[in-house]
Parts: C-alpha cells; structure tokens; sequence
C-alpha cells in the first residue's frame, strides 16, 4: 500500500511485487485549511483504497511525503503544506488503516528518500549497488542507496544533497547555511540568478529559462551553467564520500534535458578527479510521475518486514 502526499495532491495506490498499481486514487491538497482538514483528503484516499478487493491482501504501508520529514517522531512540516508543522502524519495513517481493518506496519520517507528508493527498485538505479538519486525542482532534495540499501539515516534526511555548500562565499540559503546547492540549482533559483542578470523571457520560471537557453540566450545558457556546475561539485563530493558509481536525477528542472545534463557532465571532469569517481555517471530520472507512489511502496519494501507483527 503506498500513499503519497504533496503540495498538490495526496495519491494512493495498491502496488504489486512487480511494481504495477492498481486502485490509484487521489485527491487534491485543500489549500488555505487547517491541518485536520488537510489529512481527511488522505483519509478520503485510505476509505477508496479499502474498497478494493486486494485491500486484504496488503502486507505494508509506505507513505512518502513532502519535507521537511522527521522519520523518527513520523511528523512531517512540508514547506508547501502551511498547516502541517510537525504533523503525526504516521500515526494518524495507521489509526485510519486500522479503522479499515488493516493493522499494517507502516514507514514514512520524505519525497527524496522515496524517489530514490523507487529509482533503485524499477528505475535508473536498478542494479547499482551504491547510488545517489536527486530531485531538483523547486528545491533540491535526494536519496543514497548504500550496499543496496536504502540509507534514510536516523530522522529520515541523509542523502539531503541540496543543503551541502558548494560556494563558501555564495549567498545566504533559507535554511540558515550559505552557498547550498538549492540556493544556486533549483528551478526557483535558476529563474531567480536569470531575472537578477538582465533575462527577460516571457516565462519567468525555470522552464522558461531552459527554452530560452535551448534557443541560444547567452543569460539563460549561463544560469544552467551555473546550477550545473553547482550540481555537479555536490554529486562529485558525495560520490567521493560513499563510492556512489551513479547519480539519478528527477524533478521538473530535470525535464530540460541536456540544457542541465550538459553542464553537470562537463564540470563533472573537474570535480570527480580521483580514480575511483572518474566512471560516474550522471542519468535522468526515469519513472516520473510515478515516481512518489512507487518511491513509498519502494521504501515499505526496503524498511519493514513483509509479514504485519503479531499482535496481542
């Protein structure tokens, strides 16, 4: 059983051993509500889920979730979710799987931590024993896959790529530190760094940028330069770290192609030097939208048992 719950929609699905979904439902995210509000969308999602015939038949629950996450409490106070600080998103699933008669075990991921256990299980990452996998979008959040497994670290945030500084004098990220990947390569700040050099194509997004830098913009051409290489000095220094032998990359910011991937390759030379890093490669995220749900079922499959605990 996977649910996956962002700043737009809340989503669930039953998903196979193989991957495949069946009952896919979702709901939209009540926007300006306050939070018991916001989680009866998901208990709305759990109740049409449970009329499905395979209901019975389900042994966990992923549920993956905008962040900031803290898989050691299950709270969640996603940036996109105003009414949702330190959430018990966990806890308040599994109450609504046991009034459905589903007394599953049950694990939280962040969207990162999802995406790459989905990406290692069905995606660009199969086969890789140790991987890195990132989303870059309106942050940049990620994953690691070490000896196989996936590493979500204690509160459910290693792997979290977009606040590693890669500019000692950069400028001043939101979350306190200074030069952080997100504040350089996400979509926001892509578009942000363009406007702020003179940029004025009609579309004032990163979308916008990157087909301004697909028709040649010198401005826009130079910010993708700029995330890249950015993108590029994080992947190098964790590669380095842990001996990852690929990076994943997904997100709306990925969808440009190789207005991102051509930059991130080519700085890439600079920064992966030493002999064990030098065969790194760099690959687009393959499962898109499907991604969230198949990231949660991903993760339960990963992180829990396959048989519910016996109960007293």
């Amino acid at each position: 059983m996977a649910i996956d719950i962002g700043g737009t929609k809340v989503a669930g699905a039953l998903v196979h051993p193989d991957g495949t979904m069946t009952g896919t439902t979702r709901r939209p995210t009540p926007r300006g509500a306050d939070g018991d509000t916001v989680f009866a969308a998901v208990a709305e999602v759990v109740a049409e889920l449970a009329e499905d015939p395979l209901w019975s038949s389900a042994v966990r629950c992923g549920i993956g979730s905008a962040g900031p996450v803290d898989t050691s409490r299950g709270t969640v106070s996603p940036v996109n979710i105003g009414a949702w600080r330190e959430f018990p998103v966990q806890a308040r699933v599994e109450a609504e799987l046991a009034r459905h008669g589903a007394g599953l075990p049950t694990v939280l991921a962040g969207d990162g931590v999802a995406m790459t256990a989905a990406e290692h299980w069905l995606g660009a990452a199969r086969g890789h024993a140790n991987a890195l996998c990132m989303v870059v979008s309106t942050g940049v959040g990620g994953g690691l896959i070490l000896n196989n497994q996936l590493h979500p670290g204690p509160t459910g945030n290693a792997g979290h790529i977009g606040h590693i500084s890669v500019a000692f004098d950069g400028e001043p990220c939101a979350c306190g530190g200074r030069g952080c990947v997100e504040s350089i390569a996400s979509g926001t700040a892509i578009a942000r760094w363009a406007l702020a050099q003179g940029w004025t194509g009609p579309d004032p997004t990163a979308a916008g940028v990157a087909a301004s830098a697909a028709a040649g913009d010198p401005v826009a051409l130079a910010a993708f330069d700029r995330a890249g290489r950015a993108l590029a000095a994080a992947i190098a220094g964790t590669a380095t770290l842990v001996e990852s032998d690929i990076a994943v990359i997904g997100g709306g910011v990925a969808a440009s192609g190789d207005t991102l991937f051509e930059p991130i390759r080519r700085h890439l030379a600079s920064y992966a030097t030493l002999s064990f890093v030098q065969d790194l490669q760099v690959v687009p995220a393959t499962l898109g939208t499907h991604a969230g749900l198949i990231g949660a079922a991903a993760a339960a499959l990963m992180l829990l048992p396959a048989e519910p605990a016996a109960t007293a």
